[in-house]
């Protein structure tokens, strides 16, 4: 059995969470949200419980930090080319999320962030094949012959 992940991640408005995961392609499995939380469908073993932050407090006795604050946590999801990384980050952008700094492009490996309307981070990353297989130095001898 696969491991799944599930992140707990805390909002202000949860309609508004719900509607910018979907516009970047997630779904919402209806068995696991209500009216404090949402389950956000990345894959078959990836989810986001995204969570008003009055119920995130419930889960531990530690302050709830405010991600356009500070952050706790950076997640990153690979995508199959960099034209999908540049896709999904429009989509973000167009559903009110916002870019924290410029693209980065290490040539083995090209990433953007997104940050969600409420400031939680996401990174998306293209890492060349024989890069991801055999580490960067493997990337760059092919480059370079």
């Amino acid at each position: 059995m696969d491991t799944s992940i599930f992140v707990n991640i805390p909002t202000t408005d949860l309609e508004r969470a719900k509607a910018f995961y979907t516009a970047l392609g997630c779904t919402i499995n209806p068995n696991f949200t209500d009216d404090n939380a949402a389950c956000v469908v990345w894959s078959d073993t990836i989810y986001f419980m995204v969570l008003k932050r009055e119920f995130f407090a419930t889960f531990t006795d530690k302050p709830i930090g405010d991600p356009n604050e500070a952050v706790q946590v950076s997640l990153s999801f690979t995508r199959d080319s960099r034209e999908d990384v540049d896709a999904i980050l429009a989509l973000g952008l167009a559903a009110g999320g916002t870019e924290p700094r410029e693209a980065q492009d290490y040539g083995f490996m090209y990433s953007r962030d997104l940050d969600d309307p409420d400031g939680n981070s996401l990174g998306f990353l293209y890492m060349d094949p024989t890069a991801a297989a055999e580490g960067p130095g493997a990337y760059e001898e092919q480059a370079q012959a």
